[in-house]
């Protein structure tokens, strides 16, 4: 009788490997971690392009009453992230257990932009640069993207300030993926690199 999850495991590590796999039993968390957890990592591998991955929520048959916290509250934080954009597909995988199809980054940055349409105000061209230090380059890589997402959305010639805005509005999508870590810098040109290809794929 212990055999089979057994069976399952090897399948998903064969599957899924290391990096694509999030257990959420992992030190027992309370569900407010369960799911910052969840988000961070999820936005993570999307900016990485991982595709499909594995979230272990288990089945909750410690939970009180029987009653799978942890399991409930990852399926709504799903059910949201893929109003965002950051979510393609769901699908049961165990009891304890969900495979999610990870939504390409240009979905990430046009459901953002669809939510709150780009206006061109003088208090938002005035708001300080929300993007620091970064270098030129990176700078360039998000310019270069806003004007793909806002053209994407039949904006054939965002203003200055529109682009701003946009800006804006990606540099903050990324960061929830790219963290606080030293390589946040190149993590974050190569999302913008890589939402580029996307949109230059999509044009051939």
């Amino acid at each position: 009788m212990r055999r089979r999850p057994s069976v399952q495991q090897a399948f998903d590590e064969v599957r899924f490997g290391a990096t694509r796999t999030l257990n959420l039993r992992d030190g027992l968390p309370s569900e407010d971690e369960a799911v910052r957890r969840a988000e961070v990592w999820l936005r993570g591998k999307q900016l990485e392009r991982a595709g499909e991955v594995l979230v272990v929520t288990g089945r909750g048959n410690a939970s009180l009453d029987g009653i799978p916290v942890i399991r409930t509250a990852v399926q709504r934080l799903l059910t949201r992230l893929r109003r965002l954009g950051v979510v393609a597909e769901v699908r049961d995988h165990t009891p304890g257990s969900v495979v999610v199809t990870l939504a390409p980054l240009k979905a990430l940055f046009e459901a953002a932009a669809l939510a709150r349409a780009p206006r061109e105000s003088a208090a938002a061209a005035a708001r300080p640069n929300p993007l620091g230090d970064v270098a030129p380059e990176t700078a360039a890589a998000l310019r270069a993207l806003a004007a793909r997402v806002l053209e994407s959305l039949g904006i054939a010639a965002p203003t200055g300030a529109m682009i701003d805005s946009e800006v804006r509005r990606q540099f903050s999508l990324l960061m929830r993926g790219v963290g606080s870590g030293a390589a946040d810098e190149a993590l974050l040109l190569a999302a913008a690199r890589r939402a580029l290809g996307e949109y230059d794929d999509a044009d051939h």
